[in-house]
């Protein structure tokens, strides 16, 4: 579904939430906190700036007794085939995140790869598929990584840990490239990033990525990933853990610019690599 479709997909959502909302007396705010979260919430639920999360779909069917109406439709706009069925609702969010905040402790986050090295990832974990499929999944890479150029684009704050600076993915000439845009990234301000180094030794969350969100007027989430899965937490408790140990994190990573020349020493280090093979 092209992006003008699947936003007006949206709208037609939003529309019938109102309706629905509005034929069953309940104002944004009373239905709001019936479906555990905000009026405003709902009110942007409805203005299709910002899509629901699964579960809060159902209970509204389940309040306003649609009969799985929201639920259904709610699986047919998120069911985009570019990215694995667990990662869509996340790439959704991430379209309307104020605040995006990610640890890497093994590969360069999405949002920061480059082609090359989103296509190393990509035929490292496909080794038999297609060269059209790996294509289409690298240019949907580079499709969520445009809202990093965007006038409203989120405060992005990423942590690697070096190790993600010495693997080659894709190549010595693949892995300069990326490290030298992530530089440049940061030297425009675009994202800020630190660097977690090996002398650090253990830190919280241990070999485990994450990714933090925060919104206008929702609540935040913490999205983290295992082996082909991944789970997104809304539950305040669980999220504030999550902030806590990137706190943590932060705190023992490098500060940003000397993150920054670490890691255009790095890429130097791949482009004379490169040269001798």
């Amino acid at each position: 579904m092209a992006n003008g479709s699947r936003q007006a997909a949206w709208e037609f959502f939003g529309t019938e939430l109102k309706r629905r909302r509005e034929d069953a007396g309940f104002s944004q705010v009373e239905l709001g906190l019936r479906v555990f979260v905000s009026g405003g919430y709902i009110g942007q639920f409805e203005q299709a700036i910002r899509k629901p999360q699964l579960d809060v779909a159902q209970r509204i069917d389940e309040l306003l007794r649609t009969g799985g109406f929201f639920e259904r439709t709610w699986r047919k706009l998120i069911d985009d085939k570019r990215y694995a069925d667990y990662f869509a609702e996340v790439v959704e969010l991430e379209r309307t995140a104020t605040k995006i905040a990610e640890f890497a402790p093994t590969l360069v986050p999405g949002l920061l790869q480059t082609a090359g090295y989103a296509r190393g990832v990509m035929q490292a974990g496909n080794p038999f598929v297609t060269d059209l499929y790996v294509e289409e999944k690298v240019a949907a890479r580079r499709e969520r990584a445009r809202i990093l150029d965007d006038a409203t684009r989120p405060v992005y704050w990423v942590i690697l840990h070096e190790h993600v600076l010495k693997i080659p993915v894709g190549g010595e000439v693949e892995m300069a490239e990326q490290l030298a845009h992530i530089a440049e990234l940061g030297r425009q301000r675009k994202v800020l990033v630190q660097v977690l180094p090996y002398s650090v030794g253990a830190y919280p969350l241990m070999g485990r990525m994450v990714q933090l969100m925060e919104f206008e007027d929702a609540p935040p989430t913490a999205y983290t990933e295992a082996v082909y899965s991944g789970n997104l937490l809304d539950d305040p408790a669980l999220v504030k853990r999550a902030q806590g140990a990137y706190d943590l994190l932060r705190a023992a990573a490098l500060p940003p610019e000397a993150s920054l020349t670490l890691i255009e020493s790095a890429a130097e280090d791949h482009r004379r690599c490169a040269s001798t093979t």
